[in-house]
């Protein structure tokens, strides 16, 4: 559910996934994100093209990355944030996220950044919007994680151009991951075909359109784009997957491995990384990756996500 303006009926309402986002939505928001991108140590430049407008972020489990890069993207386009410690807030007590939604659509939020750990709480709180409201996903469940899939895709654009040609590996824990789904779904909008699954048996993904391997040398060979992903430990505490030592030597992406994916390829990571465990510092802090840049591109593309919305 992206959703439509009822006033304006090829505006986005919301963005809660990227499974039914048309390619040319898609595109539109990866030229706006070029446009607010920052050069390279250059500082970021404010707008206002949110002046006057509230964005409250309701991250109802943990993250750096995504909630600073709303945070930023917010300031940076001039609206005023907020952003509630679910820790401390009425939550605790035994109210609903519906509530709290309530609460602070009262208060005239224009927009509200979601993410949780349950399936489908996002889309409740967009079916419960005002029409003048927008709701963003960032992150629900194992389900999705729309600006992440953005992200990627605008990151693989700067460097490969083209998709319809590439050869895509993601490796280690497709199964759980919000952000392989989505980026995933990104990918197929834009034209890409060959994409790759590699990990543990148990951490391939039953519902996504791709090859499966268990041997990641058989996924790595010959791509243009390789995203290692997140692997949770406490599925080797439970045994479903091998420890740490075992899980690099089978299928973590080192300087040797990675020499089978091709020369130019580029490496890719959502973050947070477990280095020697999914990815090995040379590689992580190596010349080809861009894990970094994705972090630098999260900010612009939220911001074409912020604006978009808002219809500024």
């Amino acid at each position: 559910m992206t959703g439509k303006s009822a006033e304006h009926p090829q505006r986005l309402q919301h963005l809660l996934t990227l499974a039914d986002l048309p390619q040319t939505t898609l595109l539109a928001l990866l030229e706006r994100a070029g446009e607010f991108l920052a050069p390279p140590g250059k500082p970021a430049r404010r707008y206002d093209l949110l002046d006057g407008k509230t964005v409250a972020n309701l991250f109802f489990e943990p993250s750096t990355r995504t909630r600073t890069s709303f945070e930023l993207a917010a300031r940076r386009l001039g609206a005023e944030v907020v952003t509630l410690d679910m820790a401390f807030s009425s939550t605790v007590k035994g109210e609903t996220p519906l509530d709290t939604f309530h609460t602070l659509q009262a208060m005239n939020v224009d927009l509200f950044v979601v993410r949780h750990r349950e399936a489908g709480v996002p889309q409740t709180l967009a079916q419960h919007a005002l029409p003048q409201v927008h709701v963003v996903s960032a992150g629900e469940a194992h389900v999705s994680h729309p600006t992440q899939g953005l992200l990627d895709v605008f990151t693989i654009r700067r460097h490969k151009k083209k998709f319809d040609k590439l050869a895509v590996a993601i490796i280690g824990d497709v199964r759980h991951s919000r952000v392989a789904r989505s980026a995933v779904q990104a990918l197929h909008t834009l034209g890409t075909r060959d994409i790759r699954f590699a990990g543990p048996a148990e951490l391939l993904p039953e519902d996504l359109d791709g090859e499966q391997f268990t041997n990641p040398d058989k996924a790595l060979a010959g791509a243009d784009v390789v995203m290692m992903l997140r692997i949770q430990k406490e599925r080797m505490q439970a045994g479903l997957i091998p420890d740490e030592h075992e899980y690099f030597q089978r299928y973590g992406l080192d300087a040797t491995r990675l020499k089978l994916a091709r020369a130019d390829a580029i490496v890719m990571h959502p973050g947070p990384m477990n280095r020697g465990v999914e990815i090995a510092a040379e590689v992580a802090d190596g010349p080809q990756s861009v894990i970094r840049e994705q972090v630098s591109n999260g900010v612009a593309v939220r911001m074409a996500v912020l604006a978009t919305l808002m219809g500024t």
